[in-house]
């Protein structure tokens, strides 16, 4: 570890020193790792080091080795960087405290509480009802505390399969028909009246759960910014069930995340309208999502039945 690396996360913790420990992951693409750090004569027993390099030359596990792809990690770090020194959270959507940040030419260091100290410590592959809620209560309060801020200093549309950053991946999809529609879809969503702050990356993996999973903390925001808060929904939905269980447990599980966000919002928010508008928006999210999937890649295991039903609906609708 660099000595002003160092530096840097034993005056953000008052510790006297600190020993590196396990590393948590490698990031996406070879862009530096997350590293679990243990400190000595401090307050926080250890803290996770999120540490971006740049690289000569990444390693995209889908071949989508670009320019405008590292431009766009590169932005999404900085971005990151910004949400965790300017915006803050709840208990009811519990995030990690930031406690420094830093760039030093082609390298950033986040150095963030360690969830798993806080209670936080299970991480889930597959998940029961009762962290399947846990996580849309999270989104809903989340969406909530958001309602109507500006994204400023984030990404203007949020998620890192936005229309507008993906021009290489719509160029490559198969489906003339969703093709020739995906700029109506983004701008349907982008258009909506009620918009919030949307994690942009709320896919399972992102969840840290406590002991009994009634409780969640997120990670992960490098692609926050501006939107309809479905979004996150629908993603989330997608990264832990199947399609026959999409069938089956969808409906209920939206009335479930609209009930947390109507005990949630502001009242002086008009719910029944926000309500209404963001369950149109459903549709219109999947499927965005899903055109991104077929041009990134064709093969996946969300491209599945439930979602090609949710795009010829979109189809339909936008045909009339």
């Amino acid at each position: 570890m660099k000595p002003e690396h160092q530096d840097l996360v034993l005056q953000a913790c008052g510790a006297s020193s600190l020993c590196v420990g396990a590393k948590i992951q490698t990031l996406w693409s070879g862009y530096g790792e997350i590293v679990r750090l243990q400190l000595q004569g401090s307050d926080w027993p250890s803290v996770v080091l999120k540490h971006v390099k740049f690289p000569e030359e990444a390693e995209h596990p889908g071949g989508w080795n670009t320019d405008r792809s590292h431009t766009r990690k590169m932005r999404s770090y900085q971005v990151e960087t910004h949400w965790y020194q300017n915006f803050s959270t709840n208990q009811s959507c519990r995030t990690p405290a930031c406690l420094a940040a830093r760039s030093y030419g082609d390298e950033m260091l986040i150095v963030l509480e360690d969830l798993d100290v806080a209670g936080y410590d299970q991480r889930r592959t597959s998940v029961k009802d009762i962290e399947i809620k846990a996580c849309l209560s999270w989104l809903a309060h989340f969406h909530a505390l958001f309602l109507g801020v500006e994204p400023e200093g984030l990404w203007p549309v949020g998620t890192y399969w936005h229309l507008e950053t993906r021009p290489d991946e719509l160029e490559a999809m198969g489906h003339p028909e969703l093709k020739a529609a995906a700029g109506d879809i983004d701008k349907i969503l982008n258009e909506c009246r009620f918009k919030t702050i949307v994690h942009g990356d709320a896919k399972l993996a992102n969840f840290c759960f406590s002991e009994g999973g009634r409780d969640v903390a997120a990670v992960d925001f490098q692609y926050v910014g501006g939107g309809c808060g479905m979004k996150d929904v629908v993603y989330f939905l997608g990264s832990c069930m199947e399609e026959k269980q999409c069938e089956k447990r969808v409906p209920g599980l939206l009335d479930y995340y609209f009930s947390e966000l109507k005990q949630s919002v502001k009242k002086d928010v008009d719910f029944a309208a926000l309500e209404t508008e963001w369950r149109e928006m459903f549709v219109y999210a999947w499927t965005d999502f899903h055109r991104f999937l077929l041009g990134w890649k064709p093969g996946h295991w969300k491209i599945n039945r439930y979602s090609k039903q949710l795009t010829k609906e979109v189809l339909r609708k936008l045909k009339l």
